[in-house]
């Protein structure tokens, strides 16, 4: 069973349909019974840093992150749920699990775009993704494939060797990484159509390794 991590952050109902979709039993939960006894788990989020950390710390859940991922878990984190896993977020000025080493950073103002007026924020709507290395979570996807983003924040990785994915908006930054049996993207897969799924595919199949 796959747990999808409840924890008031929203989204988590179009998560849930793109593994029915794809046949892999999930369930949505807070439980950390049921947590800790799940195959994989899936970390979303919509919204703030601040908001996020605080209803993970209300539900224990910041601790049992930890817990699984040192128990060699596979977790895939996505959008808010890839920003908190690193140790900060200028947003609200939070401190995050500290999982991943970086901080997460908001979005320059007046970004030029190629046409020569600013690009605005929040970044929002299909943009390409280039891999840079082979991990068996992007396995099949081409480089340069669209995935969809919604977000005014952007993780900063201090170490550049788990990037293995960046996007261009305006600056390069890093939207997908992988950790040990974490992987984590800036976009959301479940709403990113055929590379999307894919990549949950893989995600469900893939041994963390």
């Amino acid at each position: 069973m796959i747990a999808i991590l409840d924890y008031k952050a929203g989204n988590l109902t179009s998560v849930m349909r793109a593994l029915d979709f794809l046949g892999f039993p999930c369930r949505i939960t807070n439980s950390p019974d049921e947590i800790r006894k799940a195959d994989r788990v899936v970390f979303p989020g919509v919204g703030a840093a601040g908001k996020s950390m605080e209803s993970l710390k209300e539900l224990g859940l910041d601790k049992l992150l930890h817990e699984i991922f040192s128990a060699r878990v596979p977790i895939l984190g996505i959008c808010v749920g890839l920003q908190v896993l690193f140790e900060s977020s200028e947003e609200n000025e939070t401190r995050c699990l500290g999982i991943l080493p970086g901080e997460v950073r908001r979005f320059p103002d007046n970004m030029p775009s190629d046409r020569g007026d600013f690009l605005k924020i929040p970044h929002m709507g299909w943009n390409e993704v280039v891999f840079r290395n082979n991990h068996p979570v992007m396995g099949d996807i081409p480089t340069g494939s669209e995935f969809y983003f919604v977000h005014s924040y952007y993780p900063h990785p201090r170490d550049e060797n788990i990037c293995i994915g960046s996007t261009r908006y305006g600056i390069d930054f890093a939207a997908a990484v992988a950790f040990q049996n974490l992987v984590a993207v800036q976009f959301h897969p479940e709403k990113s159509g055929a590379p999307g799924l894919k990549l949950l595919d893989n995600f469900c199949r893939w041994s963390g390794l």
